[in-house]
């Protein structure tokens, strides 16, 4: 590998993740970002030379500029790297150099994918296999979400949003869902479907795709697949798959079930809550085993992850209320959160603070986004996180609002306001969730500061 890069926008999730792994394999990194952050602070401790803010001066002679698909090409690291002719590379292919010596196991689907990808790790880990990994949000109990193993597996999220997920060539590809998203990018959902039959093409010979069984259109691209790529092997899991999850129970405070693979059956707890975590984990289970890991060992494994940042995670409590932080920003990942912190509440209300991530996916599944928060007690919502994309005329959280009787909306309102909102609509018992793909993340100091004072 080329021995000097440089990141931009290297605070990103993905992409501080490459560059811990860039800098393990002993290259020069630097790097820059709008704004400071910890995630920064973090990466200096590595000894990264990290900038505040784009500018020109900042991107070294001779380096790889790398870029995700937050950066456009007027930013003036880009253009000055495209204008001195340096090579420029998309953070999927800097992930795949780093991983290139390594059997790549690539965890895909509209979502799930962080959880699942953790539980791997966490499983590998536990059973001495010592793997390579990137995932976006830092793994509990280990503080990172990157890592450079000694051992031949890398497990790393690849990302459908921008197809930059064909630039991997997987031993295992796993599929959580093929749940159309993004449809502003793809159009319509039979090219969304298309490209994850592309990715599945990429699998390396022998290798395997393994897809959930409890999603039509993971098992639409698993058929597809038996049919078109006859040097993969196929497996799916969950119930009604040939790694099958039964005997399950739920708990505000974990889950329990059963699962198997051929003749063998182990039992599994999971520390976690939600049934879709227990679904994750009968995925993640399969992948170890399908990679040849002892059944009981890997079993062992799932039963002590810990969770990962912003996944329904406890941030705080105070007086009896507790808050959560969660990164669910799909109308389904909305659906499983209320279920599972509805279970977590017991005979507590649920209070949700919900941004929107996107004015697209705002505008494609406001009705969905609707029917998923009307589990909870009451719903604060926040204007639409816009991320890469520009205002749209007439698309705000208004468009929920209409559909969720009760939903307090204030349009303009900061997150620190709506945060407060809540904290003071809330008594003790009950749980505060904000929730979003946004900085409602940012949100958390103002409810903790409410109920320090109340």
């Amino acid at each position: 590998m080329t021995d000097k890069y440089h990141l931009v926008g290297i605070g990103g999730a993905g992409m501080s993740a490459v560059a811990e792994l860039l800098v393990a394999r002993g290259i020069a990194v630097s790097g820059s970002d709008r704004a400071d952050s910890p995630a920064l602070t973090r990466l200096r401790a590595l000894g990264i030379t990290v900038h505040v803010g784009h500018d020109v001066r900042n991107v070294p002679e001779g380096s790889v500029l790398v870029y995700s698909s937050a950066i456009h090409d007027d930013n003036p690291e880009f253009a000055v790297a495209k204008a001195r002719g340096q090579e420029i590379v998309h953070r999927s292919v800097a992930l795949a150099r780093v991983s290139a010596d390594k059997k790549f196991v690539a965890v895909a689907g509209a979502h799930g994918k962080t959880t699942t990808s953790a539980m791997i790790a966490t499983i590998l880990t536990h059973g001495n296999i010592d793997p390579s990994f990137a995932i976006g949000s830092a793994v509990l109990g280990v503080g990172t979400g990157a890592h450079l193993g000694n051992g031949e597996i890398f497990v790393a999220e690849a990302d459908e949003s921008d197809e930059s997920f064909l630039n991997y060539s997987p031993t295992l590809a796993l599929v959580t869902n093929v749940e159309p998203d993004h449809l502003d990018h793809y159009g319509n959902a039979e090219e969304f479907e298309e490209v994850f039959f592309q990715f599945a093409s990429k699998i390396r010979t022998d290798g395997i795709v393994l897809c959930c069984a409890e999603d039509e259109g993971a098992m639409r691209l698993a058929d597809r697949c038996r049919n078109e790529l006859r040097d993969i092997h196929v497996h799916t899991y969950g119930r009604g798959g040939d790694i099958a999850l039964s005997e399950e129970e739920l708990a505000p405070t974990g889950a329990h079930g059963i699962f198997s693979f051929d003749d063998t059956k182990v039992p599994v707890r999971l520390s976690v809550s939600g049934r879709h975590n227990l679904l994750n984990a009968c995925g993640a289970w399969g992948a170890c085993v399908l990679l040849g890991m002892d059944p009981h060992t890997a079993a062992a494994g799932i039963n002590v992850f810990g969770g990962t940042s912003r996944r329904f995670e406890l941030v705080g409590e105070n007086n009896g209320r507790r808050l959560y932080d969660d990164y669910a920003h799909h109308p389904t990942e909305v659906a499983a959160l209320v279920e599972q912190a509805r279970t977590a509440a017991g005979s507590g209300r649920l209070i949700v603070v919900f941004q929107p991530h996107l004015y697209s996916r705002t505008q494609t599944f406001a009705k969905r986004f609707a029917e998923a928060l009307s589990g909870a007690d009451q719903v604060f919502l926040a204007d639409i996180y816009g991320a890469r994309e520009q205002p749209r005329e007439g698309i705000s959280s208004q468009l929920i609002a209409d559909l969720l009787p009760g939903a307090q909306y204030v349009p303009g309102a900061s997150i620190f306001e709506i945060g407060e909102s809540a904290a003071a609509e809330s008594r003790s018992g009950d749980i505060v969730v904000l929730v979003g793909a946004g900085n409602i993340t940012e949100a958390q100091d103002s409810v903790l500061k409410r109920w320090a004072v109340k």
